[in-house]
């Protein structure tokens, strides 16, 4: 299992960062990124924690542990400007949480995400065919979720993208332990939204392939 939509108690999960990733260990989980929910007042917080405590949990639960950060309800003119310090700040992936049909994040948040250097838009479940091919020009990813309510909308997100030739990328969004699930229970995920197998291990290729880029700085 790869996971790189994760919540601790720096923001609005249940779990410090180590009992986080060690449940997860114990899930099977090859690799996990921490990314809490971040916007201009908390990330120069948040971010160096989640750095320093990643490369701790790295070392001593031998499971790759990836610090990130989601911007959260951030003002879509600001979004650009707020990954870049996020990504100074250190933080290796970068999420941007996505207009959805049971939040009402600002209005334009998807496309403002999808012009600026972040890595996924999750959950977007309001997202129309001309931002789905900005995410394909752009290389970023969609995610299909395994998160209650969001997840309503992956059918809508999964089909946009393999009409339109986006990547996609499955993560749970995890706030809480039992958020946390192995590789049947994303295909089970997935299979409710119309798509197979072949297609979670093509998300979880796309996932590879993101860690690679972020672990190298590119």
């Amino acid at each position: 299992m790869i996971d790189l939509h994760t919540h601790s108690f720096f923001s609005d999960g249940s779990l410090i960062p180590s009992e986080l990733v060690f449940r997860a260990k114990n899930k099977g989980y090859e690799v996990i990124a921490i990314t809490d929910h971040v916007d201009m007042s908390n990330l120069d917080f948040v971010i160096p924690r989640i750095v320093k405590i990643s490369s701790i949990l790295t070392s001593e639960y031998k499971i790759e542990v990836i610090p990130g950060a989601e911007l959260t309800y951030v003002p879509p003119t600001l979004i650009s400007r707020v990954a870049e310090e996020c990504r100074e700040l250190g933080a290796k992936i970068i999420l941007v949480h996505g207009e959805t049909t049971i939040e009402p994040v600002p209005s334009g948040t998807n496309l403002a995400a999808l012009s600026s250097k972040i890595n996924i838009l999750s959950h977007p479940g309001k997202i129309s065919g001309e931002e789905v091919e900005l995410a394909k020009e752009n290389s970023i990813f969609l995610e299909i979720t395994s998160r209650k309510g969001h997840s309503l909308t992956n059918q809508h997100v999964g089909t946009l993208a393999k009409e339109r030739g986006a990547k996609l990328i499955f993560n749970t969004d995890a706030h809480e332990p039992e958020d946390l699930i192995n590789d049947q229970g994303a295909l089970e995920v997935v299979k409710r939204a119309g798509m197979t197998k072949k297609d979670l291990e093509l998300m979880f290729e796309n996932a590879r392939s993101l860690i690679r880029r972020a672990l190298e700085g590119a």
